[in-house]
């Protein structure tokens, strides 16, 4: 277990030019007391680790040191081979760039290990886009990716419902959920905020849920871009953005804006559990947050938030009699009529 992290230690420090040791301890999952230890026994062992004191100090490497310890165990040959969605690469450009890595990868693999990728390919594979949906490759994408790999600025049109908006914007990287493609950007030009009303996941930069502040930066479907420009021009990346982080919180977020109207409804242990499958899932959380202990005929009520009256009628119907609607009213009338026409439609035998 220790040479397995005294190994990954030097790797780390063999990528960068130096680490803090909490850096080295978040990344090795110890105490800084542990890198400490582990960098002495490194050193003792003939390894160069150096140690600058102070506060922009750190562990590196001296006398541009290089390791021969890359050598891959046969589940880590696998899971490198796992490591993209072939779709994706695909769409971005990158397909041959990908195909080059990969025999490169393998002609540097020991003979028993050159079979990873097959083996992988059979076992696994991941299909990104969504069911009874057409994957469309957007016009722009190969643009706006090279420019995310670059770090070029792009000007960009932007469609928003029947209207166009021109965006000076910082790429920062790309999300494809579901088979829908988004950039996750800095805007640096226009500033006016968009909001998600046009049904994308635009956002006005409002600080993260996480405690990080994304304050500036929005989220953009690429298929919604008429037209995307790159300039020479590299923009400065900030070190403290985290694309998966963001994301999560731009779509926590995005799914939590939907929920804009409550309804109340009794459910059933059955339709309880059923819940979760029914509704959203963010709806379902905060509905089974504050439940209360069931009513002596097992049911429970609670305030589920809901995008719509109109969509909260679609998704509740799916619970049958396992769910009643308190409120509102209309909502109610709506259960209602339905409940009449079944009982018409399938009468009493």
């Amino acid at each position: 277990m220790r040479a397995a992290r005294l190994i990954k230690m030097v790797l780390l420090l063999q990528s960068r030019p130096t680490m803090t040791a909490a850096e080295l301890a978040r990344e090795l999952e110890v105490s800084e007391r542990t890198v400490t230890r582990d960098a002495q026994a490194l050193s003792e062992a003939g390894v160069p680790v150096y140690a600058e004191r102070g506060r922009a100090g750190g562990y590196r490497l001296i006398g541009g040191y290089r390791t021969r310890l890359t050598g891959l165990a046969r589940g880590e040959a696998e899971a490198l081979f796992l490591s993209g969605v072939p779709g994706a690469l695909r769409e971005m450009g990158l397909e041959d760039a990908a195909s080059a890595a990969r025999l490169k990868v393998s002609a540097a693999l020991l003979p028993s290990l050159r079979d990873a990728s097959r083996t992988a390919a059979q076992r696994f594979h991941l299909d990104a886009p969504n069911w009874f949906r057409e994957p469309r490759t957007p016009e722009s994408l190969p643009a706006v990716a090279d420019a995310v790999w670059d770090d070029r600025r792009i000007t960009a049109r932007y469609r928003r419902g029947r209207d166009e908006v021109t965006r000076e914007l910082e790429p920062y990287g790309l999300v494809l959920k579901a088979g829908v493609w988004y950039l996750c950007a800095r805007a640096t030009g226009t500033t006016k905020a968009a909001g998600i009303a046009d049904g994308g996941l635009e956002d006005p930069g409002s600080g993260s849920g996480s405690g990080t502040s994304y304050r500036g930066y929005r989220v953009y479907r690429i298929d919604r871009f008429a037209a995307v420009a790159a300039g020479e021009e590299r923009f400065a990346r900030d070190d403290g953005f985290d694309l998966p982080a963001f994301w999560a919180d731009r779509a926590e977020e995005f799914a939590r804006s939907l929920l804009r109207s409550e309804v109340v409804v009794r459910l059933s242990a059955r339709g309880l559990r059923a819940l979760p499958h029914a509704v959203d899932a963010p709806a379902a959380r905060a509905a089974l947050e504050h439940a209360p202990a069931p009513d002596p005929d097992g049911w429970v009520t609670v305030t589920l938030p809901v995008e719509s009256e109109e969509v909260a009628h679609g998704q509740l119907r799916g619970l049958g009699p396992e769910v009643e609607v308190l409120a509102p009213g209309t909502l109610r009338e709506r259960f209602t009529r339905d409940a009449r026409r079944l009982a018409e439609l399938y009468g009493t035998p």
